[in-house]
């Protein structure tokens, strides 16, 4: 049977066990598989820190005495780098003040040794309960947003219902993702939408654009280098992989990767290690890759410029974001957005677009995107003196085309024409212009034109339109 991810109940609740005991951590490990509980056992509070840091958890069970790192300092370092997930302790000592000391510090319980099963089992039990208590409330944040958007990733279209489908199901996952798609489409956005609502959220993201970086860098940004491994190198420098460790890297434009790079690039993802310049020591990793281009890879493989094995690599799943221009019926949304957060940023308040300022914001093609959207918006309110975003707060680009669209059409077809026309008649034809440009969805086109929704809805009735 198929596994829901969007079930929180469905999927297994992660267990990191850490005691130098092999034999009681693997006992603990038994008596908790009748709890749905994928565990994992360190054996060495060391080993247990590099897995913390490395891999997501929702529950940490620990010894409290270890000869290397104790129970404590796996408590902080949880705390830190997994702040949602529950540490219980283990003691074999009835120290009063460690015992405080770790509840102080966030420790969900502790339980002495030798442990009662049965009083195990109901505190994993119960701080499950919270884990999935979390996921739950995640899911339904995410189901009342769905219509509009899946955290970040806005857009009520066809196409983008599409792309919000494929995250929801992605996001749970260690796959590899390739995102193509125009310049300014939301290529970053949609990666961080991934990442952010997927179980390696606390770990970090990491961007990295190759288009930006010489070639003669690149490697060093990438798997990092030791001090001396060439001209410059004073010191020893951590790679873009090695920090994303336990999280997520974004390689932007990874149609721009030169050649041998590419090779590299392709054995790091088949086996999951790592070397530093300069160094010869592998280090493992546990990263998920997201890259993103606009450029044509299939083009540029049959050209010799991109490797095949590579791209096949990358592409396990392929999300395509369309062009602006294609999904108009997202621009409200968009707009909206922005002015939203560019209006809490700035400390303003304004009463919103007019209506003319939106057909002429509807009609533009937007050749920059979303990119482009979000900077107008941005300089539409840095302009606006009345409360008002208007036609006078335009661009110039846009303040050019503005006597051809706020109309509906272009001069000569759409305006001129009504002129002397019934009222009637020029009303329907501004509703079935908005209808038009929102592609029949009726909520933006009642936003375009200043009407409510059922005003719309009455009017197409009587105007017979479809």
């Amino acid at each position: 049977m198929a596994v829901n991810h969007l079930d929180p109940n469905s999927v297994a609740i992660n267990v990191l066990i850490v005691d130098d005991d092999e034999p009681h951590a693997q006992a603990v490990a038994d008596s908790l598989q009748s709890l749905n509980c994928d565990c994992t056992i360190a054996n060495s509070g060391k080993k247990g820190i590099s897995l913390i840091e490395g891999q997501s958890f929702d529950v940490v069970i620990t010894d409290l005495k270890m000869d290397d790192v104790d129970g404590l300092a796996i408590l902080r370092k949880t705390k830190d780098e997994l702040p949602d997930a529950e540490v219980i302790v283990l003691t074999a000592h009835s120290s009063i003040p460690s015992v405080v000391t770790a509840m102080q510090g966030g420790a969900y319980t502790y339980l002495t040794k030798p442990l009662d099963i049965q009083e195990l089992r109901s505190a994993v039990d119960k701080a499950s309960s919270r884990i999935r208590l979390i996921r739950r409330n995640v899911a339904l944040s995410r189901g009342l947003d769905e219509k509009f958007g899946f955290e970040g990733v806005i857009g009520n279209s066809p196409s983008m219902h599409r792309v919000i489908e494929q995250l929801k199901n992605l996001a749970p996952t260690d796959t590899t993702v390739l995102i193509l798609g125009e310049s300014g489409t939301g290529k970053e956005l949609v990666a961080r939408a991934l990442h952010q609502n997927s179980p390696r959220k606390s770990k970090p993201f990491v961007p990295l654009n190759i288009s930006a970086l010489p070639e003669s860098i690149l490697e060093s940004e990438l798997w990092g280098h030791e001090a001396g491994a060439f001209t410059g190198a004073a010191t020893r420098r951590i790679g873009k992989f090695e920090f994303a460790n336990g999280g997520t890297l974004f390689l932007d434009e990874v149609g721009e990767m030169p050649m041998e790079t590419q090779i590299k690039l392709l054995r790091v993802l088949e086996d999951r290690k790592i070397t530093r310049l300069g160094s010869n020591e592998e280090r493992s990793i546990n990263v998920r890759l997201v890259a993103a281009t606009n450029a044509q890879l299939k083009d540029m493989m049959e050209e010799g410029r991109f490797r095949s094995d590579l791209y096949y690599r990358l592409s396990v799943v392929t999300i395509y974001l369309p062009p602006l221009r294609d999904r108009r019926e997202d621009i409200p949304l968009l707009m909206d957005h922005f002015l939203k957060e560019f209006c809490k940023r700035n400390g303003r308040e304004v009463e919103g677009f007019t209506r003319p300022a939106r057909q002429v914001l509807m009609s533009f093609d937007w050749p920059g995107n979303i990119r482009q959207l979000r900077n107008v918006v941005e300089g539409m309110l840095a302009l606006d003196s009345d409360g008002k975003l208007d036609l006078d707060d335009l661009p110039t680009e846009l303040a050019a085309i503005a006597g051809r669209t706020v109309d509906g059409g272009s001069v000569g077809s759409g305006s001129d024409m009504l002129i002397g026309r019934p009222l009637e008649e020029v009303e329907k034809f501004y509703i079935a212009r908005s209808l038009e440009l929102t592609s029949g969805r009726r909520e933006e086109a009642a936003a375009m034109l200043g009407i409510g929704e059922r005003t719309l809805y009455r009017k197409i009735k009587e105007f017979d339109l479809k």
